[in-house]
Formats: structure tokens, sequence, C-alpha cells
């Protein structure tokens, strides 16, 4: 099918509509896909509860009178940086190999019945981390849910993207990082309510609330409708536009889903031909290149940017002067500082876009990671417990307004819609290896019979908070606002990053017109 078959006048009116459409509208307009979309993230909410769980349970003393196995400077038992990081590290090959598995999968057999599948192992590999006896099946059990949380880390976030219209596209993006903070919040305070419990089944019991989750995903996902966008890659179109048919209610919001389709086939028909293929290496050619370097320095940077001392906040907090249950008191108002920061960067994108945000977000990081490595040098004292605690607090805040949620609607946006789930694994792996160098890094980091930094680790972080600044500064666009047609454009034509904004595109140029992009 060549482009010029495609009914342009239709596929106009779409693409017209996609920049007309306003919140309010697409709110009476899309109530399902956005239940839907929110229900496919809810895989997320589960995968943050279950990763919060390992990282805080190092300093919880039932499991490390259970699983220690050496004693720190004053005989109390604990796990050691080398099991900690085996531990850590082990559960992001898993997701590694999850992901890449998961970009040939759901584009082989759509993203509902990938969603299932992976729920189904979901259940049977829990049996690891609830009965496991020594560290040795722990680590096991850990490499083996890697695999489900690495299909869920870009499942989750290329359906909510598929399934939205531009207006509501950051929102959607955007709760998926609130689904961390959701999960990781209701870890913490699991983990505050059994503290004080004592014996095997304080940690056990945790583990166990794993299963609540998969049922009721499951049966969503039943009801769910497959990608759209997925459906015209595959040449589906009556199944497509059933499918955006049960995305949409009937309302006095004027909707046309022959034109939708339309709009679906003249972008991909356009990538088709401005691109070299859908295979992993084609992510790394043309101008799918400078895609794959925008959505993976951006997911990367969420490892780098020291996001990884909330996931060691427990243990950081022990280490600060805390006692255990001031330590795990701030762990819970962390996340639940966290998922303000996040409803907020829902009305911050709206009106600044991505760009700026995320600058800026980078660079108040940076200066909080300074304020806690100086206080790193200061006597430990109560005292200084406190304002490197209340320091993490703000840095979680701002983590969550900018950096955490950004990253998750650039990475959704800026990849072709031909490529997307290859561009958000690629994203996501390189994040993930990023991760497995500072899970090796922060027990020794943090650990007593290690290189006990303490809090003076924060300055290690914000050096690369820096570095991520200034490549942000010249090479982040700003996709704000542009359908996916129009991003494809920007990219062919190598639009400079800084002029992203102010380019004015247009997919379908009226007759007498053949000028797609003009630089302002």
């Amino acid at each position: 099918m060549a482009f010029d078959e495609v009914e342009r006048p239709a596929a106009r009116e779409a693409n017209d509509r996609e920049h007309t459409l306003t919140l309010r509208e697409a709110l009476r307009l899309y109530p399902k896909a956005i239940s839907f979309s929110l229900l496919f993230s809810t895989a997320i909410i589960m995968e943050g509860y279950d990763l919060s769980l390992l990282g805080s349970f190092y300093g919880y003393d039932a499991f490390k009178q259970k699983f220690g196995n050496e004693v720190d400077s004053n005989g109390n038992p604990i796990v050691s940086a080398d099991w900690q990081t085996y531990i850590q590290v082990g559960g992001m090959c898993g997701q590694i190999i999850g992901l890449y598995i998961n970009g040939w999968v759901s584009d082989a057999f759509g993203y509902k019945k990938t969603m299932l599948a992976s729920q189904v192992l979901m259940i049977g590999l829990i049996f690891f981390p609830f009965f496991a006896p020594n560290l040795q099946v722990l680590l096991a059990g850990n490499i083996l849910l890697g695999l489900p949380w690495g299909i869920f880390q870009t499942l989750t976030l290329a359906y909510a993207s598929d399934v939205a219209p531009v207006v509501l596209r950051p929102y959607l993006t955007a709760y998926v990082n609130l689904c961390w903070v959701i999960g990781q919040l209701i870890g913490a305070g699991v983990l505050r309510g059994f503290s004080t419990m004592g014996g095997d089944w304080s940690y056990r019991i945790p583990f166990a609330l794993q299963w609540a989750w998969p049922p009721f995903i499951m049966l969503g996902t039943l009801f769910a409708p497959e990608s759209p966008w997925w459906l015209v890659r595959k040449e589906r179109y009556e199944d497509a536009k059933r499918s955006i048919l049960s995305l949409v209610t009937q309302c006095d919001v004027p909707f046309d889903a022959d034109a939708q389709v339309e709009l679906l086939k003249a972008t991909n028909q356009m990538e088709i031909e401005n691109s070299a293929g859908t295979n992993y290496w084609h992510c790394f050619m043309r101008s799918d290149l400078r895609r794959t370097e925008v959505a993976s320095i951006s997911y990367t940077a969420q490892a780098l940017c020291g996001s990884s001392l909330m996931g060691y906040a427990v243990q950081f907090y022990l280490e600060a002067g805390l006692s255990s249950e001031r330590a795990l008191d701030f762990n819970v108002i962390q996340y639940c500082v966290g998922a303000v920061g996040v409803v907020l960067s829902w009305f911050l994108m709206s009106r600044f876009g991505r760009r700026h945000i995320y600058i800026c977000g980078m660079a108040a990081l940076f200066f909080i990671l300074i304020a806690v490595g100086a206080l790193g040098f200061a006597k430990k004292t109560e005292q200084t417990g406190w304002a490197i605690g209340s320091l993490l607090v703000v840095y979680t805040f701002v983590y969550d307004m900018t950096i955490g949620p950004i990253a998750y609607t650039i990475v959704a946006e800026i990849s072709s819609t031909r490529l997307k789930a290859k561009t958000i694994v690629l994203a996501r792996n390189f994040s993930n290896i990023a991760g497995l160098v500072t899970n090796t890094l922060m027990p020794r980091m943090l650990g007593r019979n290690s290189w006990n930094w303490g809090a003076k680790t924060g300055l290690f972080w914000a050096g690369w908070c820096l570095l991520i600044f200034i490549w942000a500064f010249f090479r982040l666009p700003e996709p704000k606002g542009r359908t996916y047609g129009e991003l494809d454009l920007l990219f062919e034509h190598k639009v400079p990053a800084r002029k992203f904004a102010s380019t004015k595109v247009d997919q379908f140029p009226t007759s007498g017109s053949t000028e797609k992009v003009q630089e302002e």
C-alpha cells in the first residue's frame, strides 16, 4: 500500500482533532481507554511492591536473623554486601532477559496475550521467595521473577502510549511512575506494620501478599482491547477499528473511528518508508539511532542520578544514625511524598512540557545530593541523621515530580510506533545495566563492613547528575503536543533538540504546499 493510497483527508481530519481535543473532552471520550491503561499499569504497582521488599528487608531484624551470613561490629547478624549484590544483580539480569523476550513476544502475539502469560508465570514463581530456606534460593527466585518483571516494564508503558490520545499521553505514561511509587509505598507500609511481629512470618506474609495482584490483573486484561497500533501493523484494520471503538464512549464529543484508523495507517506507512525495519538492530539505523539515544539516556539517567538511595533508604537511614523504627517511618513518608510529586508532575507537564522539567529537575537533584554528601563529613548524631533523612525526602519529592515520571513520558513518546516495544526494551535494558552497576556499588558504599561511605555517597551521584544535565541541555528534544507522525517528521528532518518546540510540522500538507517541516 503506497502512502498516497491512504485516505489523506480523513487522516488529516483525525490528526487535526488530536490537536484540538481538550483534556476535559478527552476525559469524557476516553474513560475506557484510561481504565484499561490504568489496569495494565497495575502490574507496575505489583512490581514496585515486590522490588521494594528485599531492599528494605536487609535492614529488617527478623530477616537478618534468618538470612544473615555475617555479623557487624556489634555482633548482630547482617546480610553481607556481596550477597546483597548477588540477589539484586540476579533480579536485574532476569529483568534484562525478560525485556528482550517481551520485545519479540509482544510484537508477535500482542499485548493482551503477553500480559496474561506473564501473570501466570508470576503466580508460580512467587513460591521461591515465600519458601526460601536460604540466600541461594532467594537468589534463584529473584532471577526467575525478573523475567515477568522485565516484561511488565515495557508492556505497560507501550500499551498506555498506544491507547491514549496526545492530550492524555503524558498523564497515562507518567502514571507508570506513580505505580512504582504506590507499590513501594504499599511495601513500606506492610514492612512497617509487620516490623514488630517477629519470626519468619514477619517477612513471609509480605512475600505472600504478592499473590493478591495477578488474579485481579488477569481478569481485567481479558476484557481489555488489543492495541490498535499493533493491529494496524498486522494489517488487521477492522479489528483496529473495533479496538478503537471499545476505547471510546459515545458522548457529545465528535469522533470518527474510520478517520482514526486512517491516521494510524498513514503514520505506519510513513514509518515503513522512512525506517530500515523492525528488528532490534534497526533501532540503531537512520533517524531511529537518535531516538534510541534520547530514550536510552533519559531512562538510564533514572539509575544514575542517585535514585538508588531511595531503594536502600532504610539501610541508609540506619547508617545515618536513626533508630530502626524511625528509619521505617521515614521510608513511608518518603514514598507518600513521592506520590504527591508524581501527581504534581501531571500539571507541570501540561504547562512546561518535558524538556524544561527534566533539565530543572536534574539541576535540583545535583544540589540536594551535594548537601547530603556534605553532611556525610559531619559527626554522626541523631540531628545529622534527621537532616539527611529530611534531605532524602526532599530528593524523593523532586525526583518523582521531574526525572521519574518525565522519563517514562519521553521514552513512550520519542520512539517510532513500529519500533516502540523494542526501543523501550533497549532503553530499559540500558537502564538495567546501569542498575547492575549501582546495585553492585550501593551495598559497598553503605555497608559497615565494606566502604562505609554513608551520606558521602551523595557526592558520587551528584557528579552523574551534572553530566546528565549537560547532555539533556544539548540533546533532549521537546515532544509535547506532537502526534507520532509529527515526531517522525521532526526526527527525519534532523531538527535540533532546542528547536523541536518551535518548529512547525504538517504531516498532511494541503495542495500547493509540499513543505512538511519549517524551522522558525
